[in-house]
């Protein structure tokens, strides 16, 4: 009776004891969290390089006049600038100079005139917004380039003018500090020096791409 008692008991206790680890949560294995590499930020400086086409229009004022006359050519050169941004509003300052080929020439007065830039530089703001590795941005400031004009059989005339620039652009970056861009101009020096009481004005409409290193 004593044996029966006892065997009883170590069956009663098996049976709690199954009944408890099945009662216990079974362990799930843990799913390793997905890496999310940083987000790309537009904060710092940079330097990079650009070039593009630029076309527009000059006259010759009297005593030599001339009728509207289109100008175009290419450009290239350098660029250095700093941005900022708070949240998705991306601000900052970039400043640029490029070696040009823009110029035309006409008859004015009877003879062949001719109106050339050789070198153009900016300073601009920029204010974009940031989808990311995408930066549309709004651009304007000053503009600072040489007006070369020649009248023939009269003389010429090679006057650095100040003026402005204002356009848009798409900036991308591409991968680790390097970028992309897109970029309209317009461009206004004004009018260049006098020859023989003459003078040419200079603007244009410049499209241009450019690559950027950030650090």
């Amino acid at each position: 009776m004593k044996k029966i008692l006892l065997a009883s008991v170590g069956v009663l206790a098996l049976g709690v004891a199954a009944a408890s680890a099945a009662d216990l949560p079974r362990h799930m294995p843990t799913k390793a969290p997905t890496y999310m590499p940083p987000a790309w930020s537009w904060v710092g400086p940079y330097v990079g390089i650009n070039g593009g086409y630029g076309w527009g229009s000059s006259d010759f004022s009297a005593p030599t006049p001339s009728g509207s006359f289109n100008t175009d050519g290419g450009l290239v050169g350098g660029t250095v600038g700093y941005n900022w941004q708070s949240g998705p509003v991306v601000y900052g300052l970039e400043g640029d100079i490029d070696w040009s080929d823009m110029g035309g020439s006409t008859i004015c007065g009877g003879v062949a005139c001719t109106v050339n830039n050789d070198w153009l530089g900016t300073v601009r703001g920029r204010l974009g917004y940031s989808f990311g590795n995408f930066l549309p941005y709004a651009t304007g400031g000053l503009a600072v380039g040489n007006i070369k004009t020649n009248i023939a059989g009269v003389g010429s005339a090679d006057d650095t003018n100040a003026g402005w620039a204002a356009g848009a652009g798409l900036e991308y970056h591409i991968t680790g500090p390097w970028s992309a861009k897109i970029e309209y101009l317009h461009v206004d020096l004004g009018r260049g020096g006098s020859v023989g009481g003459s003078d040419a004005s200079f603007a244009s409409d410049i499209v241009r791409g450019g690559i950027n290193y950030k650090f």
